[in-house]
């Protein structure tokens, strides 16, 4: 239970913190976040495989 409100007041200090931060800023850093857990997502896929 604990962890479900860490994870919520996180979310929503990171949710506030979003709100005011300009567009354009925002859409990047969401860019770079998206395609670096892409990149992650890929390369546990593929090096994992012979386990």
């Amino acid at each position: 239970m604990l962890f479900i409100v860490a994870a919520l007041a996180l979310m929503g200090v990171l949710l506030g913190a979003a709100a005011h931060t300009p567009l354009p800023l925002f859409l990047t850093a969401a860019g770079a976040i998206s395609a670096w857990l892409l990149v992650f997502f890929i390369r546990e896929r593929t090096g994992r495989k012979e386990s």
